[in-house]
């Protein structure tokens, strides 16, 4: 074993494919293929099962991927102390993350930093993706967590996740854990104009409708006034994974994918301090660990 294959296994992990883990490492898939089979042969365990939809980890892959990512994160830590490309050693990484994932993805991300990284202090900005993306593009930003970005030739994406979304109405209307499509034009929804647009493009090829009151950018006003029980909305799922559980219901739409996609983005032409690439594994890891818990799938896991 050695650092870039674990780093290429963890990749494909995270990805969910060798296609998509090729495109964000930037190396060729039949590479990345040959790495894992070498890596599987060397400790005699098949760590991924393939499938027409991509792969999943199997337990002895769940294994390794849990350490791979502390081997990983402490290497990254190593290089800070000791210099690396001669970056200070206190260092400031801007992170950007939208307001659905502030909550859930930041405090652990946040105490991993303070915990274990001396040298790097950790800022944040939340803002929805266009707002991001220009950060990002101005200097503002070093990396950003964004949703369903554009291509942009300034940036490079790393894929993180496809997390659903969920239609959630107040537990008292009793909806069913599975409604479908045709449904959805019968229920007065608050959405954001960025989680509008990404349903509506996922809808129009299907005929759907969506029947929104209102259109707010704000994710914690319309999480409240759905709590409060009488509105109802089309979020991500981990936006309601919260101890208040029982107050709303969590419903999946079926007759279509309705999902977004979590990127990791950062510049193409920024020079890659040991500070960013520690932070970035932080964020990887901590995703990974959120969506293995449950966070941003349906059923169990608490943000």
């Amino acid at each position: 074993m050695n650092l870039r294959t674990l780093r290429y296994f963890v990749a494909i992990a995270d990805a969910g494919s060798f296609t998509a883990a090729a495109a964000a490492l930037s190396v060729a898939q039949p590479a990345l293929t040959r790495q894992v089979r070498d890596l599987e042969a060397e400790l005699g365990v098949q760590l991924l099962q393939r499938g027409a939809r991509g792969v999943r980890l199997t337990q002895g892959g769940a294994t390794l991927y849990e350490s791979a990512r502390r081997m990983l994160a402490e290497a990254a830590r190593v290089r800070l102390q000791l210099g690396g490309d001669g970056a200070a050693p206190d260092s400031t990484v801007v992170l950007g993350v939208s307001p659905t994932l502030t909550r859930v993805l930041l405090p652990g991300v946040f105490e991993r930093c303070h915990r274990h990284l001396a040298g790097v202090r950790l800022a944040v900005r939340e803002a929805f993706t266009p707002q991001l993306v220009e950060g990002l593009e101005r200097g503002h930003v070093d990396m950003a967590v964004v949703t369903n970005p554009q291509p942009h030739r300034a940036l490079a994406f790393e894929p993180l996740l496809a997390e659903p979304f969920a239609l959630i109405t107040p537990a008292s209307r009793g909806m069913p854990p599975v409604v479908p499509l045709s449904s959805l034009a019968r229920v007065p929804l608050l959405m954001t104009r960025l989680h509008r647009g990404i349903v509506e493009a996922s809808l129009a090829p299907l005929g759907g409708r969506l029947n929104v009151e209102a259109e707010f950018d704000s994710v914690d006003a319309i999480r409240e006034l759905v709590l409060q029980g009488r509105w109802a909305t089309l979020m991500p799922v981990s936006v309601f994974k919260e101890p208040r559980a029982g107050t709303v219901r969590l419903s999946e739409i079926s007759g279509a994918q309705l999902h977004r996609m979590l990127v990791l983005a950062t510049r193409v032409e920024q020079a890659q301090s040991p500070a960013l690439a520690v932070v970035r594994d932080l964020v990887r890891a901590e995703a990974a660990r959120l969506a293995a818990v449950g966070v941003f799938s349906f059923g169990a896991g608490v943000a």
